[in-house]
């Protein structure tokens, strides 16, 4: 009987023992976060001033450091996406908000959506001309009415019960963004911006803004505001944004397929995030960023450049334009 005493008291102790080894095992992935952000993919020249460069490193970095602030604090994956991209939508630098392109009627016309991988809720907006920031109507969707997807007018009136910020459409003018639409207009190639976000509580969240294609037809939508195109994050999988040409992304449901691929066909984020950048689009047609539920990260693209940057709990911080 004394054995058998003791037996069972030793077990007991393994199994302790395990649990709180698992238990710390646990407690070390939680708090573990992963920051992508991006400026668009396009066809930046490697020759660009180094003063240009220092811009976009600059900003990229302040973006990280908006979202590691938040996390570092216990905040939300979407209160660092949202926050992270109002900086990018206030920065003229970028397409979208204030450095937004033109249409083709000399106006501009922005879109944004943003997704939470806990439960797929998500909310967007297409088409508005007088929201300062686009990424925070598209939450107050997500979050404030049953619908996901609002456009134009009906998204304007959405952001006035809202109480959200409205700009004159020439707010989003800039004086170098006017001069180059005016002496080439098929040549004013800013593009979108993106975050994707693992939060400390293993939490995933995606959005994306743009002012859209430069010279576009007034009403034209593209993939930034299209759940599954342009935006995706699933806690099962992963958070994905794109940037680039957006009929493209829409006709390959670029975002949601690389989650599938993940959760169908076991692929690694990295395998899933190459075949369809690399073998399914075609050439110079955009990129991705994203970041799977284990913290891995990938920034595929099939373009000259893609401005990007990762910031983590590990202290790794990294800024790129080219491959």
């Amino acid at each position: 009987m004394r054995n058998v005493i003791l037996i069972l008291f030793t077990a007991g102790l393994i199994l302790l023992t395990q649990l709180i080894d698992l238990k710390g095992t646990e407690n070390n992935k939680e708090s573990r976060y992963v920051i992508v952000v991006h400026g668009g993919a396009g066809a930046m020249s490697k020759n660009i001033p180094d003063s240009l460069r220092e811009v976009y490193y600059k900003s990229l970095s302040e973006a990280l450091n908006i979202g590691k602030n938040i996390l570092e604090k216990d905040g939300s994956a979407l209160d660092a996406v949202e926050k992270i991209i109002n900086y990018l939508e206030d920065n003229p630098d970028f397409n979208a908000g204030k450095g937004a392109v033109f249409t083709s009627e000399d106006t501009h016309e922005l879109d944004a959506s943003i997704m939470s991988g806990i439960d797929l809720s998500c909310g967007a907006v297409a088409g508005v001309k007088h929201i300062k920031n686009p990424i925070s109507l598209a939450r107050l969707v997500m979050e404030k009415s049953p619908h996901v997807l609002f456009a134009g007018e009906g998204a304007e009136q959405f952001g006035k019960k809202m109480n959200v910020e409205f700009v004159e459409n020439d707010y989003f003018h800039t004086p170098e963004q006017l001069q180059k639409w005016n002496e080439r207009k098929s040549e004013n190639k800013k593009v979108t911006v993106g975050c994707v976000v693992l939060d400390k509580k293993g939490n995933l969240a995606a959005g994306t803004s743009t002012g859209g294609m430069s010279g576009k037809m007034p009403g034209r939508v593209g993939d930034s505001p299209l759940i599954n195109a342009g935006t995706y994050a699933n806690n099962k999988t992963c958070a994905v944004s794109a940037t680039g040409w957006g009929e493209l992304f829409i006709r390959n449901t670029v975002a949601f397929n690389i989650s599938a691929l993940m959760e169908y066909k076991n692929m690694s984020l990295k395998e899933a995030s190459k075949l369809m950048i690399m073998d399914r689009l075609p050439e110079k047609s955009g990129g991705i960023i994203a970041v799977d539920k284990d913290g891995n990260y990938a920034a595929e693209f099939n373009t000259n450049s893609m401005l990007r940057g990762i910031a983590d709990s590990d202290g790794n911080f990294e800024i790129k334009i080219w491959e």
